[in-house]
C-alpha cells in the first residue's frame, strides 16, 4: 500500500512583496500569490491529482487561501481540511515586520545571514528552522503522516520553513542540507510514500 503526500508552499504574500520579514503575521496573498497558487492547482490537475482524501494547512490566511485556489482548480472545494498553528511558519521574533535590508544594517549582514540559514540559531524572541522543526514533527507524526500510512491522498498546503522540517524528515537530510533547500511557492512537491514511511517516489509539479 503506498500513499500520497503532497507539499505546496503559499504564494507570494503582501509581506514577502515588500521584502518583510513575515513570521506568524497575517497578510493575505498578492495578485502574485494568487496566480501561483492557482498554477499549483493546474499542475495538480494536469498530473491527476484530483482525489485528495483530506488537507491540511496552517493558521494563517496566505497558506489558507492558496490552498483553496488549489482545490477549486480540482474541483475539491469540499475537502476536509484541518488547520493547526503547528503548521505555521518559523517565528522570526524581533525581526517580524522588518525589511530585511533594514535588518541587515541593525544587526549587519552576517549576524542576519546566521539567524536566516542557520539550522539552530535563532533570531532574538523568535524561532531557528530546529525549534520550528520541534513543533512541526510532532504535529506531523500524530496527524498527518498515519493518514498517508494507511494509503491516502494528502495535500499539505502550508509555509517555507514548516514544509522544509518536513523535506528534512522525509528526506533524511541535515540540518546544513535543509537551510539551503529552496522551495518554489505554490509548486507543489508529490511524495509517494509505503507503508514503512519509506519514500518510494518524489516528483516536483512544474
Amino acid at each position: 500500500m503506498v500513499g500520497t503526500l503532497v507539499l505546496t508552499r503559499h504564494g507570494q504574500s503582501e509581506w514577502n512583496e515588500l521584502n518583510l520579514f513575515t513570521g506568524w503575521k497575517d497578510p493575505k496573498l498578492t495578485k502574485q500569490g494568487e496566480a501561483e497558487a492557482k498554477k499549483g492547482g493546474e499542475e495538480l490537475k494536469k498530473f491527476g491529482y484530483t482525489d485528495f482524501d483530506m488537507a491540511f494547512t496552517s493558521d494563517l490566511t496566505r497558506a489558507q487561501s492558496t490552498l483553496g485556489i488549489q482545490l477549486k482548480e480540482i474541483g475539491q472545494e469540499d475537502l476536509p481540511t484541518k488547520k493547526d498553528q503547528a503548521l505555521n511558519e518559523r517565528d522570526y521574533g524581533e525581526l517580524t515586520g522588518l525589511n530585511k535590508d533594514d535588518a541587515r544594517k541593525k544587526w549587519g549582514e552576517e549576524q542576519v545571514h546566521i539567524w536566516r540559514r542557520s539550522f539552530d540559531v535563532p533570531p532574538p524572541g523568535g524561532e531557528s528552522l530546529k525549534l520550528t522543526a520541534d513543533r512541526v514533527l510532532p504535529y506531523y507524526e500524530k496527524e498527518i503522516k498515519p493518514e498517508v500510512l494507511k494509503g491516502k491522498k494528502v495535500l499539505v498546503t502550508a509555509h517555507g520553513n514548516s514544509l522544509r522540517a518536513m523535506i528534512m524528515n522525509l528526506e533524511n537530510m541535515t540540518g546544513e542540507q535543509i537551510v539551503n533547500t529552496e522551495l518554489a511557492t505554490g509548486v507543489p512537491i508529490v511524495y509517494k510514500i509505503d507503508e514503512s514511511g519509506k519514500v518510494v517516489e518524489k516528483k516536483i509539479l512544474e
